[in-house]
């Protein structure tokens, strides 16, 4: 299993109200929007990336304020957590307990304004924006938690670059260092490409135009 990875939605969580209960709910996720750079790529979150840990009944999910084990909220376990999906997204409610009515303030009054959710990828894809640039695409996850967040981290793009190495063939540390350099999109340059009437099962390469150019940096140092 892959690593832990969390994202945040720019969606703003909200105080809802059930019978004499007050919960935390918003999107945790949103489908097919494409997030802002997370180091060299964007991504997508599927559609149906969340369908198997719906499918086994959201298995030890839980929810907590800014990703902290020590502020707790609820657990799909308990049912204190609800996860919905819908066309949107990846939508969440909670019931806190009394002891972080604080919690409960915060989002009414707006300071915390953000959700987050926490996954492992078990199947992912690479391919481009309309745009050329490299994006990714969630297509089946593990859920592990989702969060209201007052202040969303910069994701870690490590395991992100470990899985374009993977679906490359590429040393992770050459992948991290164009990622450094703003140019992952040198993977996807086709280099095949000829002149005239195209085969009709022409073999297609990817990142030979990277990995050229990386074997050039290290013949000459001062390049």
């Amino acid at each position: 299993m892959s690593d832990t990875e969390r994202r945040f939605t720019k969606v703003p969580v909200e105080l809802r109200a059930q019978s004499d209960t007050k919960t935390i709910g918003g999107y945790a996720a949103v489908f097919n929007r494409q997030s802002s750079n997370l180091g060299g790529f964007v991504e997508v979150v599927d559609p149906a990336a969340f369908n198997a840990s719906r499918g086994d009944g959201w298995p030890d999910v839980i929810a907590r304020y800014n990703h902290d084990d020590n502020m707790l909220l609820g657990s799909t376990g308990s049912g204190t957590l609800r996860l919905m999906l819908d066309g949107t997204g990846l939508d969440y409610e909670v019931d806190p307990p009394r002891a972080r009515a604080d919690i409960l303030e915060l989002v009414q009054r707006g300071d915390v304004r953000k959700s987050s959710f926490a996954f492992r990828t078990i199947e992912d894809e690479w391919g481009t924006t309309d745009q050329g640039f490299p994006m990714r695409t969630l297509l089946r996850v593990q859920l592990v938690d989702v969060a209201p967040v007052n202040t969303p981290a910069y994701p870690d793009s490590s395991a992100g670059l470990r899985s374009l190495a993977r679906h490359m063939g590429a040393d992770f540390e050459e992948v991290r260092k164009l990622a450094d350099e703003d140019e992952l999109r040198r993977f996807f340059v086709r280099t095949d490409r000829t002149t005239g009437k195209p085969k009709v099962q022409e073999k297609t390469s990817y990142g030979a135009a990277a990995r050229m150019a990386l074997l050039a940096r290290k013949q000459d140092p001062y390049a």
